[in-house]
């Protein structure tokens, strides 16, 4: 792949990362990265090892789970805070990559996680894709 096309996804990339709550969809990001939406897809997912709509709501998950920890919104208010238009979509996808209900994860007990520092709690609390065995352990990586 050309530097050119890296360096234009890495954009487009950091657009997400920056502007996880806008509604953001694969046009507008392929508009980003000055490529047509089929191309940007198909590189995004070459050089990243996933789909750009598939890193997004990882990113918007991973917000999620810190506005959860929080305790102080619903659900709901964490949806739509994190840019989910869908909250049945976004419970959907809570749960896949977490494990665990967006409610059952708000109202579990997240103390033990607050003596450790924040860029510890960010790889320590990143969604992981559950896509290994259904009894619910994780695949191995």
């Amino acid at each position: 792949m050309p530097l050119a096309d890296l360096v234009r996804l890495r954009q487009a990339r950091d657009r997400m990362d920056r502007d996880y709550d806008q509604p953001l969809d694969v046009p507008a990001l392929a508009r980003t990265a000055l490529m047509s939406s089929g191309h940007f897809s198909r590189s995004f997912r070459t050089a990243y090892g996933e789909t750009p709509y598939s890193y997004l709501m990882t990113r918007r998950i991973e917000r999620a789970k810190a506005l959860l920890r929080r305790g102080d919104l619903s659900v709901t208010e964490v949806c739509m805070a994190v840019g989910c238009t869908s909250l049945g979509s976004f419970s959907t996808r809570f749960t896949e990559l977490v494990g665990e209900s967006p409610s059952a994860y708000r109202a579990r007990d997240h103390g033990d996680g607050a003596a450790i520092p924040a860029c510890v709690a960010k790889i320590r609390t990143r969604p992981i894709r559950r896509t290994g065995a259904k009894d619910g352990t994780p695949p191995v990586a």
